[in-house]
């Protein structure tokens, strides 16, 4: 191969043709990708163990978007600034007189950081917490829940999963090898005001599904997409059957802070024998809305945050050193101020509640149905009453909902999230009436949006 390069030099140099020359260059990399593909085939396919692999949700829908420029309500960010001091913290420390700040931290998360997060969080559940022992700091929750999954799931293990669910959950399951068994949230009426509230699980379902096999079950309240924030009394039946038969609790709660009055939000993990059971998650990117520093933790007892750091070690190592810093500097601005209506972690719902209030407003005067949810900022709306309006026959995806967005995204300027994306297959069809719409946008945008709605209505 080398040779037959350097031949392709050599002969450009003898003819001193320019079109001689990029002839034998693309007979070279011709020459080279033909040798160069032929193992490949087969042998370096994706492994077996990550089944059929097509493109997210996320990775289409953000393709639509940079292509037809709607107004995006699908993706869950907020479009203005986070809270100035968290901001200007990050530029300090990139410019500290200290060098060590731009350099590797403590692997298992940044010293400053982890002792805030055990302060904060051994206030809020009641208990000391270890910084050293008992929290972990990763690169986003994201991160925080495959190595929670890769840590305690072994081949065979079953895994119950709460639909609709945050779409990693599942493939991640399996990429541990184990088996996701599925439960459905279903609203208790389909008409009329309807609140996130009304989204329950059949507790006679969900304690079938438990059994001698049975290794984890993933709760996420608030939820993402519906808003649900699970009560105490569906919480203590999770509890209840996880105590029963053995089972480790992932609690994914990324969106601690954004509830909204009169609801509240309870952290299994307070609730008797589960803490001994339970891995709670957290995010850095929605406690202080910076989604792009992608910081994450995990905290819970010392012998299950061990086999989360095991995979996190040998795969992640070590987070930002800086963006550490300055999530524990933010931390530790809020930690003085926890009871003032001031601390953003108080703030943040009062802030969205009128967003949601207005989007619900708007959705239902184009003629959908909305879901008001009890915390989160999504919001997901039943939209079959316009499928008169719509030519789902312009789309050929398998899924109503998927026909919808893609429709509205290209035809209507207004771009939301296919739910059935966050169902198992076999239950996608319960989501194909509905879209879901992120609402912590600025007023601008919303009303952008609420007048593209009016127009084509």
């Amino acid at each position: 191969m080398l040779r037959l390069f350097a031949t392709s030099v050599r002969n450009c140099k003898r003819s001193l043709s320019l079109e001689n020359c990029r002839r034998s260059v693309i007979a070279f990399g011709n020459h080279e990708r033909k040798m160069s593909s032929a193992p490949l085939n087969g042998k370096f396919g994706l492994p077996k163990r990550y089944g059929d692999f097509s493109p997210s949700v996320w990775v289409e829908y953000i393709q639509l978007a940079a292509e037809y420029k709607p107004i995006n309500l699908g993706q869950g960010f907020p479009d203005y600034h986070a809270p100035k001091y968290v901001l200007q913290a990050l530029a300090d420390i990139a410019n500290s007189p200290n060098p060590l700040m731009n350099q590797y931290t403590r692997g298992y998360g940044h010293p400053r950081l982890v002792q805030a997060l055990a302060k904060l969080y051994g206030g809020l559940v009641n208990r000391q917490i270890n910084p050293m022992t008992e929290v972990l700091v990763t690169v986003g929750a994201y991160e925080a829940l495959y190595c929670a999954i890769q840590g305690h799931v072994d081949h065979g293990d079953e895994v119950i999963i709460i639909e609709p669910y945050f779409d990693c959950y599942d493939p991640m399951v399996r990429y541990a090898g184990g088996i996701p068994r599925f439960i459905p949230l279903k609203p208790k009426k389909t008409s009329g005001e309807i609140s996130s509230e009304d989204w329950v699980y059949d507790e006679a379902e969900l304690e079938a599904l438990f059994n001698e096999k049975t290794k984890m079950i993933i709760l996420n309240t608030p939820h993402n997409p519906l808003g649900k924030v699970f009560n105490r009394k569906e919480l203590e039946k999770i509890a209840e059957l996880c105590i029963k038969h053995n089972v480790v609790c992932i609690s994914d709660e990324v969106y601690e802070h954004m509830v909204f009055e009169p609801y509240e939000h309870v952290r299994i993990c307070t609730l008797p024998g589960m803490w001994e059971r339970t891995i709670t998650i957290g995010s850095a990117g929605k406690t202080f809305s910076v989604t792009g520093w992608k910081i994450g933790w995990a905290y819970g007892p010392n012998n299950l945050l061990t086999n989360l750091m095991t995979v996190h070690q040998n795969c992640i190592y070590t987070c930002s050193t800086p963006i550490q810093e300055a999530i524990a500097l933010g931390f530790e601005h809020e930690l003085k101020q926890l009871a003032s209506p001031e601390c953003y972690f108080n703030s943040i719902s009062k802030e969205l509640k009128p967003k949601r209030d207005y989007m619900a407003k708007f959705l239902r005067e184009a003629g959908m149905t909305p879901t008001i949810p009890q915390g989160g900022y999504f919001m997901v709306a039943d939209w079959k009453a316009l499928a008169r309006k719509v030519d789902l026959n312009q789309e050929s995806d398998k899924y109503r909902d998927y026909r919808f967005t893609k429709y509205m995204t290209k035809n209507v300027g207004l771009q939301g999230i296919p739910p059935s994306a966050f169902y198992s297959e076999g239950n996608k069809h319960l989501a194909e009436d509905f879209v879901r719409y992120c609402f912590f946008k600025t007023d601008g945008v919303l009303e952008q949006a609420a007048d593209i709605l009016k127009k084509w209505k």
